[in-house]
């Protein structure tokens, strides 16, 4: 039995829709399409014949997108970049004999994978590599990625997580300001201006904890969204930060930041690479996960760079 396909979307009116719907006005939708108005007008009636809904109210001069305009348009937008990283995607991959999607945490992207990654291209030279950042768990059924880099624990909807190592975090700084603060004691640092990481609000509080420090202003200071902003932070010097020792070992070999005490925290979570069912098998994966399993299993230029100060 064939499906019906009268209510797949058309890419075309939806990229009408979406634009009508961005700039309030088919005249200027038409305009940056390159169609007349008119044409705009009959892709939008068609939409909402073959909806059934109002999409847009007529208001003087203006369209104003209706209640079941605004639900639609965040899907549609959905649907449209979707439709666009598959084609650039596939472009991308054309001359490659193999590629791999992967997912992965910013600053982990940035700051560790980056610098590593030229190795395993040219252990692998036909291989064209696609990285998105993502910092939380997503559907892959929705998301067609071949494998992801998480933090946290191991548990991924319709995918499976294998362990890649654990996280250890320092209080770190820039050498001027640890010079003008000083500090000889873990207590000295409650109360200094401290960094924070938005999404772990309670890392210096832990990290006191740990110190058997009872600490009275472990919240207190600037907050960022992501590590390598706090990183930046660090190095601009605005306050001591704790962070992960793997993301800071050229940091530290060039004397930009240093470590305040050698007091690590080893966190609760782990990173993770994770698999979605059905892909288990695919042999660049495979490759990737070989690959960077080795990686953090090499010898660590920070534990150098520590064991030498």
């Amino acid at each position: 039995m064939k499906l019906s396909r009268r209510l797949a979307p058309d890419v075309i009116t939806l990229q009408a829709f979406e634009c009508a719907a961005r700039h309030g006005s088919f005249t200027q939708a038409a305009t940056e399409l390159n169609l007349t108005q008119s044409a705009v007008s009959r892709q939008i009636k068609d939409l909402e014949l073959q909806l059934g809904v109002l999409l847009f109210e007529r208001i003087r001069q203006r369209v104003v997108l209706s209640e079941a305009g605004r639900r639609f348009l965040p899907e549609v937008r959905r649907l449209l970049a979707q439709a666009e990283e598959l084609m650039v995607r596939t472009m991308a991959a054309a001359r490659a004999d193999q590629s791999l999607s992967l997912a992965c945490l910013p600053t982990f992207g940035s700051r560790w994978l980056m610098p590593r990654l030229p190795d395993f291209l040219a252990r692998h030279p036909d291989t064209i590599v696609n990285i998105a950042s993502r910092s939380q768990p997503f559907d892959f059924e929705e998301q067609t990625f071949d494998l992801a880099i998480h933090y946290g624990q191991p548990v991924w909807a319709h995918a499976t997580c294998t362990y890649l190592c654990s996280e250890t975090i320092v209080p770190v700084a820039s050498p001027a300001l640890i010079e003008a603060f000083g500090p000889k004691t873990y207590a000295d640092l409650d109360g200094a201006p401290l960094l924070h990481m938005a999404t772990r609000p309670k890392l210096w509080a832990l990290w006191f904890g740990d110190a058997g420090v009872d600490p009275k202003a472990a919240y207190r200071g600037h907050r960022f969204d992501q590590f390598s902003t706090v990183i930046e932070a660090a190095l601009a010097g605005l306050g001591f930060a704790l962070v992960p020792l793997y993301l800071i070992g050229q940091d530290l070999a060039a004397d930009r930041l240093r470590v305040v005490f050698d007091k690590p925290f080893r966190t609760e979570n782990n990173y993770y690479v994770v698999v979605p069912n059905g892909k288990q098998e695919n042999p660049v994966s495979i490759a990737f996960r070989s690959w960077i399993a080795g990686e953090v299993n090499a010898p660590s230029q920070v534990a150098t760079i520590l064991a030498r100060d």
